[in-house]
């Protein structure tokens, strides 16, 4: 069966918008620190074409497999391709004040629990 061109189209630009957030260390809203700015993948793998059309985009570079990535290629997401990213990721849906406190919470990673976090007395705790 035939896919039509602008559903094909489209599912190729996923495709590669995922690859470069996941080089990037980033969530599908391209939000998160970008801690990283890599993806390892040899031929034959499901992201190698997808790698190799980002290549040929100008939106990453291409170094040859060595022992340290098992022979496998390395991709590098260029500016263009973080560029790309910031562009291309769809906004994030909007949280409640509850999901954004809760967040905070994570990313505090302050090593208590969410009620502590939060200031709930321990007496009004079901739990320790």
């Amino acid at each position: 069966m035939n896919m039509p061109q602008q559903s094909s189209a489209s599912a190729q630009l996923s495709e590669h918008l995922h690859i470069l957030q996941h080089s990037l260390g980033v969530d599908r809203y391209g939000q998160g620190k970008q801690y990283r700015n890599h993806f390892v993948t040899g031929k034959g793998s499901k992201d190698f074409d997808g790698c190799m059309a980002l290549v040929d985009a100008g939106l990453m570079t291409r170094r040859p497999g060595n022992a340290i990535t098992g022979g496998d290629d390395f991709f590098h997401v260029t500016p263009e391709g973080v560029d790309f990213v910031a562009l291309q990721s769809p906004a994030a849906p909007k949280l409640t004040r509850s999901q954004r406190r809760y967040q905070e919470w994570l990313d505090a990673d302050c090593g208590c629990s969410f009620a502590e976090w939060i200031g709930v007395p321990r007496s009004g705790r079901r739990y320790g």
